[in-house]
This record gives C-alpha cells, sequence and structure tokens, in this order.
C-alpha cells in the first residue's frame, strides 16, 4: 500500500523519531546514575558485595523477559488485528464503488459514496479521540442530518436506508440491493472490531506486574554487577535497561493501535485512501494527495 524507504544503519543508530527512546530516557538515566553510585559504594566498601550471587538475578531476568514476550505478542496481535480491520473497510469500500455502479441516478449514487468516506473519518476520529463531527459536513450533504450517539454506525445505517429506498423505487434490482447491504455488514463488523480493541485493554494486572518487576530488576542488577564487572557495570545496567524500558513501552504504545503515537497504525493514511478511491469511482481526476511517510513514519 504505502512503501517505506529502507533505513541505513547510521539512520538506524541515530534516529530519534518512532524511537521509543524519548520516552524511557529519564528512566534509563536514573538507573544508570544508580548503578554509578553502587559501584562507587562497592569500591568504597568492598567486602559487602563478596557475597551477592548473580544467579536469583538470572533467574528473574529470564522469568521477566518471558512474561515481556508474552505481553508484547498480546500487543502486537491487537495492532495487527487494528490493521486488518482497517484493510478490510478498504476492500469493502471499493467494493461498494464497484457494485454501486448499478445505481443510475448519478446524484444519489455521488451522495452515498460520500458518505462512505464520512464513515471512515467519523470511525477515525473516533477511535482517537477527536471530534468527529467537524470534518464531515463536506462528506455528508442533508442538513438534517444528525449524529446521535455512534455516528459512524449512524452514517452506515443512513447509507443502508438509501439502498433500500433504491431498492423499494426499482431503481436497483433486490440481488444487487443485497450485495450493497454485504458490503455494509463488513464495514459494520469492522467498525465492531475496532471499537472492541479500542474499548478492551490488557488487563491492568499485567501491565502492573511488568511495570513493578521491570524496575526492580533493573534497580536490583548492578548490585550483582557491581563486584566482578566495576565501572563496566553502569554501561551494562544502561543496556538492559534500555531493553526491558523500551519493550515495556512499545507494548503501551501497540496495546492501543488508534492513538496518536508515531509507533501506531496510520489510520489518517488509510483514509486518505478511500478518499482517493471515492473520488476515483466518481470520475474524478483530481485525486487528494497521498500521505507519504516523514523520516520512516506514517501518520
Amino acid at each position: 500500500m504505502i512503501v517505506r524507504p529502507n533505513p541505513n544503519w547510521i539512520v538506524i543508530l541515530t534516529t530519534l523519531k518512532g524511537s521509543i527512546a524519548k520516552r524511557i530516557a529519564l528512566r534509563v538515566l536514573l538507573i544508570t546514575v544508580f548503578a554509578s553510585l553502587i559501584v562507587l559504594l562497592e569500591k568504597t566498601y568492598p567486602a559487602s558485595f563478596e557475597n551477592v550471587s548473580s544467579i536469583p538475578f538470572t533467574l528473574l531476568g529470564l522469568s521477566l523477559s518471558i512474561f515481556m514476550s508474552f505481553r508484547n505478542s498480546s500487543c502486537y496481535d491487537r495492532w495487527w488485528e487494528g490493521r486488518k480491520m482497517w484493510g478490510k473497510i478498504i476492500i469493502e469500500v471499493r467494493a461498494f464503488c464497484r457494485e454501486s455502479i448499478v445505481i443510475s441516478d448519478a446524484q444519489t449514487r455521488e451522495e452515498i459514496l460520500k458518505m462512505l468516506c464520512a464513515f471512515a473519518h467519523a470511525l477515525n476520529s473516533k477511535l482517537k479521540g477527536n471530534n468527529v463531527s467537524i470534518s464531515l459536513n463536506k462528506w455528508i450533504a442533508d442538513d438534517k442530518f444528525t449524529f446521535i450517539d455512534n455516528p459512524a454506525d449512524t452514517i452506515l445505517s443512513n447509507i443502508g436506508e438509501k439502498c433500500s429506498k433504491l431498492a423499494s423505487d426499482g431503481i436497483i434490482s433486490e440481488w444487487r440491493y443485497l450485495e450493497l447491504e454485504r458490503r455494509l455488514i463488513g464495514l459494520s463488523e469492522a467498525q465492531a472490531n475496532c471499537e472492541r480493541i479500542k474499548n478492551t485493554p490488557l488487563p491492568f494486572p499485567y501491565t502492573l506486574l511488568l511495570h513493578r518487576t521491570t524496575f526492580i530488576f533493573c534497580l536490583l542488577l548492578p548490585f550483582a554487577m557491581a563486584e566482578p564487572l566495576g565501572w563496566l557495570a553502569p554501561i551494562f545496567t544502561t543496556i538492559v535497561s534500555y531493553t526491558f524500558f523500551g519493550l515495556d513501552a512499545i507494548g503501551n504504545e501497540l496495546e492501543d493501535p488508534f492513538g496518536n503515537d508515531v509507533n501506531d497504525l496510520p489510520t489518517d493514511s488509510m483514509v486518505r485512501i478511500i478518499e482517493r478511491d471515492v473520488h476515483r469511482a466518481l470520475g474524478n481526476i483530481n485525486l487528494p494527495p497521498q500521505i507519504k511517510p516523514i523520516d520512516h513514519v506514517l501518520s
């Protein structure tokens, strides 16, 4: 759909946009400072660190890695399912545009197809927590159109009513109406799945336990590394804390794939794809420009 250029190794090592580093920088810095203090304490009182074994830290680190892998896999599944649902929305809109060619009333067809754009904008705005009705005026011609509770579902219901009226007036056949209704059902199913992902986060105890265990592990790790590694301990502690805190923060972003974080789904770009498809189906030549990634990040 949209291909991002592959970054070279210099970009991978230096880029901050899209990286999780900025979100965890303060925590990693505090852990590094704390590790340095522990090493200084070990150099001052070496006898106090002679009996500190690394075995408990190895077991705790292994358990934490397994638990973090489980949580991040669950968060990625939510992110990927959200992407599949938006892919389904694009497929259903394209299919509806093709099948709507049988609508002989050009004005009615244009109104219906533009309402599909309004549906995409309404769903995207609701998932992002934005004001839904602001951006819909140019897509909905009916001034009396009102949004009661769920704007996206209201739009689909209105499209269904228009298609039903076309069938009852004999403008389209009953079979064509059923095909169009099947596309609306697909859009409604994708909407419901997106709302389920948005409104059902992972159980809070999972997140709470992972946060606490990660902090405890990173705070205790310097005690085991200070005696054998000396002043190299803060460096290795920084690497370990960057890894664990980074994976934890990435899981937090992927858990809600419809937000405004840089690693969330590029739903604005997918809405723009729907707009271009609708304009193309209506015979318009001047299509809205595609949204391209900036610094390997797509909105």
